[in-house]
């Protein structure tokens, strides 16, 4: 991230109704929004949200008090959006986890050590490329898979490198249930990569 877009400088420029300034922010979050919209919503719904959310940034940058960062207010605003979206056709995100199944649970004994411990996974031969592409695509294809929730905190937290507490505040959700939701689709991956190093398919 430029940290520049986040500067008091600019930020008083945008709130001065700077339209360069607003092109460079435009161009500087465009692509990391866009991904959080695609974790809840398809790839056309996902623009159509984000588009939705810069005119929404517009009209209300003059009111930006600078309580959080930039970055995080226009995630919110984005994934606000999103919500709007899901609800008028019916759906709608739950971030409380606990009828969700522990995915590593079966892996761990009573006492918490590994029941079977990860394997030695060596991807320095001459078809490491070729591996890693196919797992690129079973890791794709279990996001896709991944429930909205886990999704879009393993966005969040682990693509985007957002603080714990800027997730929880955004999607307005306990730290708890921000930790057992990205322990889940972490643990999903897991899985995915378990079962790759030993089939070699997804």
């Amino acid at each position: 991230m430029d940290p520049t877009l986040e500067s008091p400088e600019f930020i008083e420029r945008l709130r001065q109704g700077d339209r360069a300034a607003f092109g460079q922010l435009v161009k500087g979050h465009h692509n990391m929004l866009l991904a959080t919209a695609r974790t809840m919503l398809s790839a056309a719904d996902a623009e159509e949200a984000v588009q939705d959310g810069w005119i929404a940034a517009h009209r209300a940058i003059g009111k930006f008090e600078g309580r959080s960062l930039l970055r995080t207010w226009l995630t919110r605003i984005v994934i606000n959006q999103a919500r709007m979206m899901l609800r008028k056709g019916g759906r709608e995100i739950q971030f409380d986890p606990t009828d969700e199944q522990d995915a590593l649970a079966h892996r761990f004994r009573d006492g918490g050590h590994w029941d079977h411990p990860p394997q030695h996974w060596d991807l320095s031969g001459p078809d490491a490329l070729l591996t890693r592409d196919e797992l690129r695509h079973c890791m794709e294809k279990t996001l896709g898979k991944m429930p909205d929730n886990q999704r879009l905190v393993l966005e969040l937290r682990d693509l985007q490198g957002m603080d714990f507490d800027d997730i929880c505040n955004m999607l307005d959700v306990s730290a708890s249930n921000v930790r057992v939701l990205l322990h889940r689709a972490r643990a999903r991956l897991f899985e995915l990569v378990d079962h790759f190093q030993e089939t070699g398919e997804c």
